[in-house]
């Protein structure tokens, strides 16, 4: 059985917790192992990749609102 500590610690800390470069941090690291994880990860392990990365990504949209918007990136 999981403890309330344990499920906690296996979710991640919570994204308005951390500061501006842990965020950064935690994106760069998911964005740079989703590959891998698509193609040989567990379900588990890719819900929770996807989680967690939702979870980090609204965080930094929530932090920055007025980004600026590269207008060669806009598709549509």
């Amino acid at each position: 059985m999981v403890t309330v500590d344990e499920y906690a610690e296996q979710l991640g800390i919570d994204p308005a917790e951390l500061s501006e470069d842990d965020v950064i941090r935690e994106l760069e690291s998911l964005h740079r192992t989703r590959l891998d994880t698509l193609r040989h990860g567990s379900a588990a392990a890719l819900d929770h990749h996807l989680r967690r990365t939702a979870e980090l990504e609204t965080e930094y949209l929530a932090r920055h609102p007025g980004r600026e918007v590269d207008p060669n990136r806009l598709r549509g």
